[in-house]
């Protein structure tokens, strides 16, 4: 939009200036045709720079979106610690169980320096989507890899109690997002951004407690694009 509004002002004015030496001078065409020239010329030239712009401030948006996240998320360890005894993240089951890929703070920050397209399947597949993978307003890009979180069973198949203890109003990942933000999803500026994250579960009790790490980031290219906290 930027850049049409740029061709039509450039055109008046070159447009503007050929009457104006029309009228005093008498130009010819040939004139004239060196005018558009010089025309396409300030016009070609400018368009790599309101490009770099408008790339610019998509970054900036992106970034602020994942800021956003980060508040809300914190916002419900706050909550969750005073309603559940320990504070969890929006997707956790109980504060020491991760969501995602990574247990560890040093092999999600590895794989974030690979991490530069949505369509890395090894690292993809280690990611959650915030919102959602199908949301309507903002589904994951074609040949991305990212999952949906579910909400864990309190015993597997065997009987065996894999999820002790877990809170009951516990949701699945994408639902506690979207009641965080009075469900109304957040959509990356970029055609094929979507905003995913992972959570690295805590630890211990009393004085040797750790609490849980979450990083989000945008898929359209999470090595730049993500924020991480720890709380």
């Amino acid at each position: 939009m930027i850049i049409q509004l740029l061709n039509r002002q450039c055109f008046r004015y070159f447009f503007d200036l050929f009457h104006a030496t029309r009228q005093n001078n008498g130009q010819s065409l040939a004139e004239f045709a060196v005018i558009t020239a010089m025309m396409a010329t300030f016009i070609v030239t400018a368009i790599p720079k309101y490009s770099d712009i408008m790339e610019m401030g998509k970054g900036n948006k992106s970034v602020e979106e994942l800021d956003k996240l980060l508040i809300q998320a914190k916002n419900f360890y706050e909550t969750t610690s005073s309603l559940e005894g320990r504070g969890r993240l929006p997707g956790q089951d109980k504060y020491n169980m991760q969501v995602g890929g990574y247990s560890d703070v040093i092999s999600l920050f590895n794989d974030l320096d690979n991490f530069s397209s949505f369509s890395n399947q090894s690292i993809g597949s280690k990611w959650v989507s915030v919102f959602g993978k199908s949301n309507p307003k903002s589904p994951m890009p074609e040949g991305s890899f990212f999952y949906d979180d579910t909400v864990s069973a309190v015993t597997n198949l065997k009987g065996e109690v894999i999820c002790q203890n877990c809170p009951n109003g516990r949701k699945k990942g994408s639902e506690e997002w979207y009641e965080l933000f009075n469900r109304e999803e957040l959509v990356s500026p970029y055609q094929d951004g979507h905003y995913i994250y992972v959570i690295i579960p805590g630890n211990g009790s009393g004085y040797n407690s750790k609490s849980p790490k979450i990083c989000v980031a945008d898929a359209e290219n999470p090595k730049i694009l993500h924020k991480f906290i720890d709380l």
